[in-house]
Order: C-alpha cells, then structure tokens, then sequence
C-alpha cells in the first residue's frame, strides 16, 4: 500500500464521517450542517483515534469557500435585491451595525481589541444561505414576501461580507502599514476595480463563446469541466494577479456565468461539486472545535449565542416594524436569520489568518452555529402558534396565512416544453396560437441561441435537473410537455411531480415499455411512437381490406387497449399481434 495517502485519507475520513453523522442529524429532525461539524469534531486533532491532516483539510475548505461563492454568484440577480430593497437594504444595515456594536462591546468587555470586537461581530451578523433557504422552503415559504425580503435580506449580508472580505487583507495583510489607510484602501479599490473590469470582459467576451464552444461538443463531462475551470481559474487569478480574495474572484465568476445562457446548465451540472466540497468546509470547521476551550471560555460562547438568537433577530425586528411591515412579516424575516453558517467561518477564517481574531473566536461561532442551525427551524415553526396566541388575545390583528404565495396573473398559462424538435415546434406553435406561454428546455446550443433571439422564452441544459426545471419555472407551470426523444423522460416526471406535485404531464415515448414507465412515474397523457405506428398501420390495412369507417374506429379502440392499458411485457405482445 502506498505510504502517503494523507489526501485519500483525509478526503475519505471527512466524506464518510459527514455522512454518517448527516444521516443521524436528518433522523434527528437537525440540519445535516450540525453533522458535519459534529464530523470534522470527530476526525479533528482534539478527540482520540484518527486524525485527519489539517493542512489538506484546509485545503479542501478554501475549494468548497470558491465553489460556494460560484454558487452564491450563480444566483445572484440584481433584480431580487431591488424589489425588496426598500426593506432589505436598511434591514441589513441595521442588522450588521447592531451585530458589529454588541460583538464589539461584548469582546472588548473580554479583552478584546475594539478592531477584534467589530470584525467578531460582523461575522455573527451573517446568516447561512443554506439553512435560510431549507427552512424557508421546508415551510412553504420561499415564494412569499417574507421569503423574498429574507432573502434579498442575506443578499445584502453577503454583499457586505465580500467588501470585508476584500478590505480585511488590504488593512491587516503583509505590507498593508506603508503610505497609510487612505493610500492603502485607494489600492484595494483600484485593484478591485481592475478585477472587476477585467472578469466583465472575459465574461462578455470570452466565456460565452468558450462555453459555447464546448457545448456544442455534447459532452457533459467538458461542460462540467469548463464551468470548474473557469470559477477556479477566476478565483485562483483574482488572488495572484489582484491581490483579492479566491471567494470574490469566484463570485464574480458565477455572476457573470449566471447571467448568461448557460447559467442554468452550470448550475445544474457543476454544483454537486459544490455541495461535495461545502460539506469539506463544514467538517474543516468542526476540526477547529477546541473542547478544553468550551468552558475557559464560556462567557464569550454564552454573550455569542445570546447575540445570534436575541439580539440579531430583536434588531431585525424593530426595522421590520419600523418600516411599517405586518408583524407576521417581520416576525419571520427575524427567526429566519437567527442562525449563522458558511460566510460566518470564512470572514472569522480569514481575520485569524491576518491576526485580527484570536483563536477561541472560532470555537464561539462554531458552538453558536451549531446551536443557531439546531434551534432555527423549531423557532421559525413557532411564529405561527405565537401569533395565533397574539391574535386569541387581541394584541394583534388576524394576519394573511404565512404560506400565501405572491399573486401572479392568473391569466398567463405557462407550459414547459421539453426539446424543440419537430413536436416540439408544433406544439409552442399551438400553445402560443392559444395564449399560453411555452418556456422551452433545449440541449442543444444552437437551437437555445436561435429560439432566444426569436424571443421565445429558452433554458439551455438537462430537464431531468431540478435546478434546470426550476430555472423554467416549473413551480407556476401548469404543463410540462416532453418532447423530445432522446431524453430520461421517467427521470424528468420524477423531478416535476417533486417540484409540482399538482402539475399536469403529457410525454413522448419510442417504445411502449418506456411509456408504462412513464405512466407509473405519473404523467397523465404518454404517446408511444410503437403503439401510434400499430394504430396508423391498423386503420391502413383495414382500409385497404374495404372495412367501413365505423369497423375501422371500432378495431383502432380495440387495438388502443391492449396497446396502452397494458403495461410490462405483454404490450410488446400486443404491438407485435397488432
């Protein structure tokens, strides 16, 4: 066996022991993040047995801090901040300056440094993007206003952490003393500014016409790799050449993929990745829990946790109300961002790494996140009976159930169609023809570019990918019509139904094997290329034996039964019979 395998060891320790203890955190009802921390805890250098390589740990942290912040920048959309700005930008304003103040206050209270104290305290100030998102959608809450204003809320949070992110290495990194604070931050900016011009060429330029290159090769696996490369090579080339950070390199990378064509396709092809190596930064993180450090600084973990689950929600609160939104509303904007998570880490790693932090700073937003991530979703589930109470006692109006979605128009019927071949061209032709708005999912690259300078709605990638289907809308469809003939038909009404448990699903089958897979899957209307050709051929050949129109329709009926309400083997039978 070879001798140096600490990369496999470590690679394979974190994965299986994330796993595992993922697994008992779901069974628990616990966010899996809580196993995962629970998991680099146990294969860190602070309990007994094996101990993973902390170096290659790290290592492993930064890819998943570049895939994550691709992943945050692939979503990003200016226009989600600005229909809630109103709200979510003084809201977070607000948020951050209260979180810095009472960090800062608390820390300096320990013995903290007031720069320690504000840094600590911006980092408490940001929630995670994967615990806000699964509590909101777990409680059908994602599509609501207060789902838009949580999120277009931690937008702006992670907005404010790349700028620190950004700035903290120009202040407190090597050489930052020479020509003074003004001198210093007029370089970040600049060099900020050339990063951010020269990612907007490469992006406006270069990257559609590379990406578009390799897809029209029809590899997936080449597309897979494009889309790491260019977030790594932006990353990796933003810290060596402009002397920012790997994370906004990554973020400015996914922004500008995600709002091209393909900004569908890399999310849903590359970002397994992502979630792979996030789970590495979570265990990473729980490798730095120093349990002899829990109760010498107790204090410090205790003023934590009351600023997480108090004192940030509180601030939230107040602005919410202030702004005039209904308590419900504000109630849940608060609850939902009670919790810290991944920008957490990176901003408190990266201040440890230039000195700004001492080392238990970690261990108290490591046990904070923890409690944060446990707590949050029975919290959230709370607001409901606390305002029911509210109500019973006449402190507060009735409000608006919490799961009421955002009105849309009613009027516009939406369909996805799967492939814009010859059936699919037809059938948006007779949609359109009828009112109703088709949004295509199409492979090819070509045919992507060709329907979107039309103007027709296009998404280029896999339908088989709920990411793809939701960037279709899917969610507010009403239809999903599948087409195409070279697709995993059974897979994509799988993922649909998920999705849309009411939606209605007509598809195309080549054989009637695959159509009763289809059927059984749960689409409601499945045409099988097989069993049309028996029907035509049907009515052909007793025409042609000089039946009448009626015995025709009659045998045709009698063929379409033993054709398509058969399923299994014997509909074989019954096309080879026909």
């Amino acid at each position: 066996m070879p001798h140096d395998i600490d990369l496999i060891l470590t690679l394979t320790a974190g994965l299986v022991a994330a796993l595992v203890l993922g697994l008992a955190a779901r069974r628990l009802s616990l966010s899996p993040i809580v196993g995962y921390l629970a998991a680099g805890f146990l294969i860190g250098p602070f309990t007994p047995g094996f101990v993973a390589h902390g170096g290659i740990a790290n290592q492993f942290a930064e890819l998943g801090v570049i895939l994550l912040m691709f992943g945050v920048g692939l979503h990003f959309h200016l226009k989600d901040l600005v229909a809630v700005r109103g709200v979510a930008v003084p809201g977070a304003v607000a948020q951050i300056a209260a979180s810095a103040a009472l960090g800062a206050v608390v820390s300096h209270a320990l013995g903290w440094s007031w720069t320690a104290g504000i840094v600590f305290g911006m980092a408490i100030s940001v929630a995670s993007t994967v615990v806000l998102t699964r509590v909101l959608a777990d409680n059908r809450a994602l599509h609501t206003p207060t789902g838009h204003i949580a999120v277009g809320w931690l937008i702006v949070e992670d907005l404010f952490t790349i700028l620190v992110l950004v700035l903290l290495p120009a202040l407190y990194g090597p050489g930052h003393g020479g020509g003074g604070l003004g001198l210093t931050l007029g370089l970040a900016l600049a060099k900020l500014a050339a990063l951010v011009a020269v990612t907007a060429v490469a992006g406006r330029w270069l990257l559609p016409r590379f990406f578009g290159h390799v897809a029209r090769t029809g590899s997936r696996e080449l597309f897979t790799l494009a889309v790491l490369a260019a977030a790594l090579g932006l990353a990796v080339g933003s810290a060596l050449f402009f002397g920012a950070s790997m994370a906004l390199g990554a973020f400015l990378a996914g922004m500008i993929v995600g709002q091209s064509e393909f900004g569908a396709r890399a999310a849903s092809d590359a970002l397994p990745m992502r979630d792979a190596f996030a789970v590495l930064f979570f265990v990473s993180v729980g490798m730095l829990l120093d349990p002899t450090t829990v109760v010498a600084q107790w204090q410090l973990e205790l003023a934590t946790i009351a600023i997480v689950l108090i004192g940030k929600p509180l601030a939230a609160l107040l602005v919410v109300l202030l702004l005039r939104r209904p308590l419900e509303v504000a109630l849940s904007v608060a609850v939902a961002l009670a919790q810290i998570g991944e920008f957490s880490f990176i901003l408190a790693a990266l201040a440890a790494s230039l000195g700004v932090l001492p080392p238990e700073a970690t261990n108290a937003l490591v046990l904070a996140s923890v409690v944060s991530i446990i707590l949050n979703p029975w919290l959230y589930q709370a607001v409901s009976p606390l305002l029911a109470w509210l109500e019973g006692k006449g402190l507060v109006r009735a409000a608006a159930p919490r799961g009421e979605r955002l009105p849309i128009d009613a009027t516009k019927h939406r369909a996805v169609v799967v492939g814009y071949g010859p059936v699919g061209a037809t059938l948006c032709r007779i949609l359109g023809d009828n009112g109703i708005e088709p949004v295509v999912v199409e492979m090819n690259i070509e045919t992507v570019r060709r329907l979107a300078a039309s103007g027709l709605a296009v998404v280029h990638g896999d339908a088989a990918s709920r990411e793809i289907l939701l960037h279709a809308g899917i969610a507010s469809a009403q239809s999903l019509l599948i087409t195409a003939s070279d697709v995993a038909a059974a897979d994509i009404v799988a993922a649909a139904l998920d999705l849309h448990p009411g939606l209605r699903i007509v598809s195309r089958a080549g054989y009637l094997r695959d159509a009763a897979i289809q059927r059984r899957a749960g689409a409601q209307a499945v045409f099988s290329g097989e069993g049309e050709i028996a029907l035509s051929m049907t009515a052909y050949l007793l025409r042609e034996l000089g039946a009448t129109d009626e015995q025709i329709d009659r045998e045709r009926d009698r063929v379409r039964r033993e054709l398509f309400e058969t399923d299994g083997p014997e509909a074989s039978d019954a096309t080879a019979a026909a």
